[in-house]
């Protein structure tokens, strides 16, 4: 049985808690009506979750939490509050607490919630007590995590808490700067999880118009004028599997809000309806930003971050693990010579020496556009320094980047932006369309707007 800790001033709350959790034959209750014994308790005995009430004399839920902040005691909270209090319940799950519970609780809810927190308890138990060493050979899916070359030790044990983590449903946040693998390890995540068979959708809120992004997550019912037409959203679509949404930072508020009930009931409903829907699906989200900082207060909701963030990976820039950079070289050069068909058997150290020494603001996915240009560029059986563009040896020779900035208007952007990618392939077209992700018509209408 699980051993719960129930605080509340209430006699009449904690009863009904204590005899409703008694009659699941889950859960060994402790109830504390005074919350000064809290401290004492904790110092002996061992929970494996708190339900906590904010609203106490004497001693308040905050100060709770902040006292086992303090001491490192490391028990999942489950915050009682009042329907007036959410906002300041929010702010417990910054303080630490895993989920909050607006009174009256709906039982079926409560039981999903504890169950959640239990989860999250013993997973961060597992990792934090993982050894100091540990190797790929070690995974229990080694092929959940082969696309993703690395030597580095800090990476590797990123694998780990990433393969702890899939084991359960909890949602995943996933931060990174751009081009570091977000969604490869999420997809790992999925190819290590119970939910391996079923769908992997991966969405980019930022490719998306955020009017119309409603009805493309949720779905849409077909309206009385026969204007919206009925359309499965992308919940549906991933029943049963895995949901991946990069740049979550793009995504609307009144859409965050409805996530959120998804993610707190796994309830919805399609736009254009009232009718709830079921939803089976994890959630990983991803952002190259700190969306706990000041700046994204006001666009994106405390409440969903809190919720998204129970677990959290951050994946290191490639400056910060220039020893994978040999080792990813040859990882790409492989696929593009599979790719391509060209006998194409290494690089030169010259090669090697600059690569190891540039910045790569764009990370990994900078060095896989490197070599597959430089493949493309090579007439030889090793990629030297001259099978880079010119473009790209100026930007890789200094090791810096500009940071100078001219506004200009959207389209001789995105012409400036085609140029640029044009000489980094070095005038090979066909590349260029890859990695601008456009067909060659497209590419050669853009280039007849530049002449």
């Amino acid at each position: 049985m699980k051993k719960i800790l129930i605080v509340d001033d209430d006699v009449a709350v904690t009863n009904y808690f204590m005899v409703f959790l008694m009659q699941t034959e889950i859960f060994e209750t402790t109830v504390i009506n005074d919350s000064r014994q809290v401290e004492e308790l904790l110092e002996e005995e061992y929970f494996d979750v708190i339900m906590l009430d904010l609203d106490m004399p004497n001693v308040t839920g905050m100060d709770i939490l902040g006292m086992m902040s303090t001491k490192n005691i490391d028990i999942p909270v489950v915050i009682l509050t009042g329907a007036n209090d959410v906002d300041l319940a929010v702010k417990t799950m910054k303080r630490g607490a895993f989920d909050y519970l607006t009174k009256p609780v709906d039982d079926e809810h409560l039981l999903e919630v504890l169950n959640n927190a239990i989860e999250h308890g013993t997973l961060h138990s597992t990792i934090s007590r993982m050894p100091q060493a540990l190797s790929r050979e070690d995974l229990d899916n080694t092929a959940a995590f082969e696309h993703f070359p690395t030597q580095d030790t800090a990476v590797i044990r990123l694998f780990h808490q990433a393969e702890q983590m899939a084991e359960g449903d909890l949602s995943v946040f996933i931060w990174g700067e751009r081009g570091t693998g977000k969604e490869s390890l999420a997809r790992a995540i999925h190819n290590s999880s119970p939910r391996v068979n079923k769908p992997f959708i991966a969405v980019d809120s930022a490719s998306h118009s955020p009017e119309e992004f409603s009805s493309e997550l949720f779905g849409r019912v077909r309206d009385w004028s026969g204007k919206s037409k009925e359309m499965s959203g992308f919940l549906e679509t991933a029943s049963g599997g895995t949901l991946f949404i990069d740049n979550i930072e793009n995504m609307s508020l009144p859409v965050q809000v409805r996530l959120k009930r998804v993610i707190q009931t796994n309830e919805y409903y399609r736009d254009n309806s009232t009718e709830i829907m079921g939803c089976d699906v994890r959630f990983i989200v991803a952002s190259t930003h700190d969306l706990t900082s000041s700046k994204y207060r006001e666009s994106f909701s405390r409440d969903l971050l809190y919720h998204l963030m129970v677990n959290s990976i951050r994946i290191p820039s490639l400056r910060d693990r220039t020893d994978d950079i040999p080792l990813l070289a040859e990882y790409f050069l492989k696929e593009e010579v599979e790719r391509t068909g060209r006998n194409i058997t290494g690089f030169s150290d010259e090669l090697l020496e600059l690569l190891m020494q540039y910045r790569y603001p764009d990370n990994v996915q900078e060095l896989k556009n490197i070599i597959a240009c430089a493949v493309v560029n090579t007439d030889g059986s090793i990629l030297n320094k001259d099978s880079l563009s010119p473009y790209i040896r100026e930007r890789i020779i200094p090791g810096e980047m500009s940071g100078d900035f001219t506004p200009m208007k959207l389209h001789d952007k995105i012409l400036d932006h085609v140029t640029e990618t044009l000489e980094y392939c070095g005038g090979a077209r066909k590349a260029a369309a890859r990695l601008l992700s456009i067909d060659i018509k497209e590419l050669n209408k853009l280039l007849e707007d530049i002449q």
